[in-house]
């Protein structure tokens, strides 16, 4: 008898309804998100600062944050941990 392997599940095709993340959103950083998924960035996390959330995405070590009211900033002073 065969030992059955469970098929991996690349993360980076499921649609971002479904992340974890994208439940945090509010509704304009989903329509910016969506906007910035079309070039590839991909939503990363969700920091949450003084009341305000701020969504973080990642294209190609490119990062991108996006507002609570969906402002969109591709060059904010933000370091990420390795």
């Amino acid at each position: 008898m065969q030992a059955q392997t469970k098929p991996e599940t690349d993360r980076r095709n499921e649609p971002p309804e479904q992340s974890v993340w994208w439940s945090k959103l509010s509704l304009a950083q989903k329509f910016s998100a969506s906007s910035l998924g079309k070039f590839g960035y991909e939503l990363a996390f969700v920091r949450n600062e003084n009341g305000q959330s701020l969504a973080v995405l990642i294209c190609n070590g490119g990062i991108s944050v996006i507002s609570e009211d969906g402002d969109i900033n591709t060059s904010p002073d933000l370091h990420l941990r390795d």
